[in-house]
Order: structure tokens, then sequence, then C-alpha cells
């Protein structure tokens, strides 16, 4: 495989971020995620981070090589997710459990498989027209789904920011499959939080995957996404690869790089830090996690 691949992530004007990123690879396998931590719950920056460190031990633990199933896969980390974000909320006794949103991607055989609880989304771009993007489990894509709502009218909709599945509800999840679609070079996915594509159209996303390279691409659609929504900006990530198949550019990753049997990360797979289970990250921790994330990306790139 050979693929570019970048994410990013700002605060926007909240006290904390509560969004996690991160991507795996093996030599024939990519995962990719993109989790958002709920604020009207108690620590969604715990759940998000769980969900990511769940999700790829599961993969480090069956993608030896390649996955023998990239959709059952997909459903079985983000249920293992699930139980242990309420595995974290029993052993913490807290009133209810950390809850998150999260979408994920797999890239295998030159295909693409997705996943999704929430809505997180993923965009699928191929030239400049939008080829798949997952459908929101929110309160007002219900609505536009039952005729009760025009879209036009979603974003000022005063129910807008309701969600109606994550991981960590009381109830077991709804995880929607999406994807084995074949994929060619110059093929663009993106996965995001909320806070990118509440605040940007879908016209922007798409003329952006499709018109610079992926770190660029990145940068501005989170950069361009809290500056839109000014004072009410939300924490704005995203995560993108675009696909190259068998090309060769200097500034790609190839997964024969990585030894056999080995993966590469940019996820902490361990124990999470046993912080107070009502005290938030500080702006310092949460700068410092970026910046060691950007890191081991530019280490990866040099590679």
């Amino acid at each position: 495989m050979r693929f570019s691949i970048y994410q990013d992530s700002l605060v926007g004007a909240r006290a904390s971020n509560q969004d996690r990123m991160g991507y795996c690879y093996t030599r024939d396998s990519l995962l990719m995620m993109v989790a958002d931590g709920m604020g009207g719950h108690l620590r969604g920056e715990v759940a998000a981070h769980l969900a990511l460190q769940s999700a790829a031990a599961c993969f480090q633990a069956d993608a030896r090589l390649a996955l023998d199933d990239p959709a059952a896969f997909l459903d079985r980390a983000l249920r293992r997710a699930h139980r242990d974000i309420l595995r974290y909320q029993a052993l913490h006794d807290l009133p209810e459990a950390p809850r998150t949103t999260i979408v994920a991607c797999v890239v295998q055989d030159g295909r693409a498989w997705w996943a999704h609880a929430g809505d997180s989304r993923l965009y699928f771009v191929r030239g400049a027209r939008l080829m798949r993007r997952t459908r929101d489990h929110s309160k007002v894509q219900n609505l536009i789904d039952l005729g009760q709502l025009d879209p036009r009218e979603s974003d000022t909709h005063p129910e807008r920011n309701k969600v109606l599945n994550c991981l960590g509800s009381p109830c077991e999840p709804t995880i929607e499959l999406g994807g084995d679609v074949a994929l060619e070079p110059g093929d663009a996915v993106m996965l995001c939080s909320d806070g990118v594509w509440s605040a940007l159209g879908e016209a922007e996303i798409v003329e952006r995957l499709s018109s610079v390279p992926v770190p660029s691409a990145v940068s501005w659609v989170v950069q361009r996404s809290v500056e839109n929504a000014g004072m009410g900006a939300d924490n704005a990530t995203a995560l993108a690869m675009t696909w190259e198949g068998d090309e060769t550019r200097v500034s790609s990753l190839s997964s024969h790089d990585v030894p056999e049997g080995a993966i590469t990360t940019t996820i902490a797979v361990g124990l999470i830090d046993e912080a107070a289970p009502g005290e938030a990250m500080s702006e310092d921790e949460i700068e410092r996690t970026i910046r060691e994330i950007r890191e081991a990306i530019a280490r990866t790139n040099g590679s």
C-alpha cells in the first residue's frame, strides 16, 4: 500500500479538547479513527481516548498481516470499545459512563470499509465529486429522514447537537457499516468530528480534498472550521488519507517499509491516565498530546 495521511485538531472556543484521532497500519492494512467525546457527559475525553485505545488493540491483535474480514473487525472493535468504556464506569463507580461518537475506516487490498456511531463523519471523495458520506445518528437527521425538517434548516435547529447513538450509552450502540469500495489513485477519505463539518459547507470540504495535498487540506478544514464558528467554535479534528496505490511519490508512505508482523501507529495502546474522574485535561496536556502525535507522524514520514 502507498498513501499520504495527515491529521490535525484544534480546541476551538472550548475549555478543553475532547476529540481524539489516530491511525495504525501493517504491511497490508490501515485503520483510521476519529472520536468526539460528548461534552454533556462526564469525562468525554476519556471515552474518546478509550475508544481509540481499545480499537487499536484489536487491530494489533487481528491484523497479522491483514484482517480476515474488515467489516466484521470494525463492528467487533467498536463494540469492544463500548464495553471498555462501561468497564471504566464500573471501575471508577461513576453515576454514568463517559460517552463518545466515533468513525473508523479500514483500507486493505485496495478497498475501503468504514463504521460509525453518532455524528462524526467520513467523506469519500474522487476527483471533485463526493462519492459517499456517512449518515449522522442525530435528532436532526432523523427529522430530515421523516420529512419533518428541511435540510436547509438543520444548521439552526435547536436540537442540532442531539446525538441518538454513541459508545458508552446504557444501551448497546448501533454500529453502522459502510464501504467495501474499490479505491483509485487520487481518492481521498477524510474522517472528522462535528466541529469540522458543522462549520463548513460540503462543497468546501470536497473542493479542498480534491485540489491540494492532504496535509494542506486537513490543516485548512480544521483551521477554517474554527474561524467560521468564531466564539462558538467546537473542538475541530480531521484525519485524511489520499490513496496512491502502487504509484511512487516521495511524500507518500509505503506500508512495505513496515517489518513483517509489525505495526506503525500514532495511538498509544496501554493504560489510560488514572486521573480523578471529574478532572479534565489541561490545555498544556492537550497541546503536548497533539505535539507528540505530530512528531510521531513526522518520524513516520521521514522513515
